[in-house]
């Protein structure tokens, strides 16, 4: 083949990468699987428009919404010391498997997602 072919040939899978990661960027962004979270007035809107609620049911649907989000919050509550004991638990067995140049990393990997967890919350 020519040295022009090549050069085409290399183009289009250049082009194919660039266009298919902008496609799947664009889609996730869309459809907000990145920059989303949960939103209760969100919820309610879109059940508001999609089932033609009357205003007495949007207030009854806002006041379940909220007795919901309540319950859940105290649950979270009750259950995040065991998934912190956990995840303190499988760091520490981790450490123990690791040379000293590891762990000091390792260390530091686990205080950089701890500061990110607090900074961007939990998933």
């Amino acid at each position: 083949m020519t040295r022009r072919a090549y050069l085409y040939f290399t183009l289009t899978f250049l082009l194919g990468i660039v266009v298919g990661g902008a496609g799947t960027y664009y889609y996730a962004w869309h459809n907000g699987l990145w920059h989303r979270r949960f939103s209760k007035e969100r919820v309610v809107s879109h059940l508001k428009s999609e089932l033609r609620l009357s205003d007495s049911q949007v207030q009854q649907l806002g006041q379940i919404m909220d007795e919901a989000d309540q319950k859940h919050r105290q649950l979270q509550q009750q259950v995040n010391p065991q998934f912190q004991a956990l995840h303190d638990e499988t760091n520490d067995k981790i450490r123990t498997i690791l040379t000293p140049d590891q762990l000091t990393r390792f260390n530091e990997l686990v205080r950089e997602a701890e500061e990110r967890r607090k900074r961007v919350g939990p998933p």
